[in-house]
């Protein structure tokens, strides 16, 4: 149901009942003003003939003259008098005419005022005359309530048609700019952010307009982004399988060529029996293999982490620090896990320790600190639109000079952190040393919001 359909209706639905409310009152009044007319009516015309009695006294002709005062009331629009006894005479009331046609029945029910009659006995010169008999005719009052309440309904009526027509009309212009952001949003889904709102909205839906407009720009530079990460992923991936590859080719390649040629040797040998000279071989083959594994190692370690899938993300950053502690024995360094972050997912311990392994390197071999902190902690929950996970490497060295730029690796680390939805901090600080922040957002579904429509229809 359209908003435009919502509106009418609620406009004819208030009308309606408006015009019941005030057809009931108007009924009400409609009953009372008719029995307080007959009642006037009732009583003048009992005055008039009570006078008219009176004088008749010292008439000549008693019964032309009552039937003289009977006729004078053909005039009177709410009565019927007529004369009983001897010649009878009647006066009926014109019938009114109406432009709405005749009174319903269920109208005059409505109203519900009966006729009431009244006998005025006649005697003129103690003689009787018989009596005149007064009877209220509503008809024409009602009739006349029944133009009146007409009129009114069809004022109303030509007021409600018009209200509509004019809701329908306003109604539809108001909404007009709404299609327009709707089409703007049908072309945001299908994957157009360069689409802009550029007509001015009205002052409510200004605030709509100008987050439109942001937000397209920031789905722009998002997709932008997305598009770039995607260039450097494909490259690193080339670059990262060229790497494998030109390690199986200059470390793996030519021990197994190597170890071949011995297990042949051996073969030889073995034919002519000399036996002396295996265990040179053998050593040689066990030399090979452990070279071919040192090698493996390392280029597993470059896929991934060793040791964080199998002891976690505690162990796994502890072994790196123990790493570094074996090599730089000077530097006093302080790790702190929080529980809770332990298993954050794949994805996110990967990124974790991916930026704690470049963000020690960088500081061991650049910083020359004394000092390296590396802290893992929920995000507290006053910090609004972040949540998640804060990771802090911090040293005490000799900081980030301003004239060297950003080296590939930390630019790599923001990508990482920002292929999460999180983001980055580089900055030296005040008192000496550097330190790299990482905000990842909560990915796990606790994490996730539902912003509620307010006033949406019910």
């Amino acid at each position: 149901m359209s908003l435009r359909f919502r509106l009418i209706a609620l406009v004819t639905i208030v009308l309606m009942l408006s015009l019941a409310f005030g057809g009931v009152i108007a009924c009400f009044n409609a009953s009372r003003s008719v029995r307080t007319e007959m009642g006037s009516a009732l009583l003048v015309g009992r005055q008039t003939i009570d006078n008219a009695v009176r004088a008749l006294q010292g008439s000549l002709d008693p019964q032309r003259d009552l039937d003289g005062l009977v006729i004078s009331f053909q005039a009177n629009r709410h009565l019927r008098v007529s004369v009983t006894g001897g010649a009878e005479a009647a006066a009926v009331p014109v019938s009114d005419h109406s432009p709405f046609g005749e009174v319903p029945a269920w109208f005059v029910w409505l109203v519900g005022v009966a006729p009431v009659i009244d006998r005025v006995p006649i005697a003129i010169g103690g003689h009787p005359y018989g009596a005149v008999v007064i009877e209220t005719d509503p008809h024409n009052e009602i009739l006349e309530v029944w133009n009146q309440v007409s009129e009114s309904v069809l004022v109303l009526a030509l007021f409600c048609g018009q209200t509509i027509l004019l809701i329908h009309l306003f109604i539809g212009r108001a909404l007009r700019p709404l299609d327009r952001v709707s089409a703007a949003f049908e072309q945001i889904g299908q994957g157009d952010y360069r689409t802009r709102i550029a007509d001015s909205l009205t002052p409510e839906l200004r605030h709509l307009h100008d987050n439109f407009n942001r937000m397209a720009a920031r789905l722009a530079e998002a997709a932008a982004d997305n598009r770039r990460l995607n260039e450097q992923l494909l490259t690193l991936q080339e670059q990262e399988r060229s790497e494998i590859a030109r390690d199986l080719h200059d470390e793996v390649s030519p021990f197994l060529f190597a170890v071949n040629i011995d297990i042949a040797n051996m073969s030889r040998l073995i034919k002519e029996r000399r036996w002396a000279e295996l265990p040179h071989h053998i050593q040689t083959i066990a030399d090979a293999v452990g070279h071919m594994q040192r090698q493996v190692r390392t280029m597993l370690g470059r896929l991934r982490p060793i040791g964080l899938a199998e002891f976690g993300l505690t162990g796994a950053v502890g072994s790196m620090v123990e790493f570094w502690q074996r090599r730089h024995p000077e530097i006093e360094y302080r790790v702190s896990v929080s529980p809770t972050c332990e298993s954050l997912g794949d994805l996110a311990d990967t990124t974790i320790y991916r930026v704690v392994q470049e963000a020690l390197s960088n500081a061991v071999r650049h910083g020359k600190p004394a000092r390296i902190g590396v802290s893992i902690a929920p995000a507290p929950d006053h910090d609004p639109g972040h949540g998640g996970v804060i990771v802090e490497i911090i040293d005490d060295g000799q900081g980030k000079r301003e004239s060297s730029g950003v080296g590939y690796g930390l630019l790599g680390m923001g990508e990482r952190v920002r292929a999460l939805g999180g983001h980055l901090t580089l900055s030296n600080r005040p008192g000496g040393g550097f330190a790299v922040t990482a905000v990842l957002p909560d990915s796990s579904p606790r994490g996730l919001q539902t912003v509620p429509l307010q006033g949406a229809a019910q």
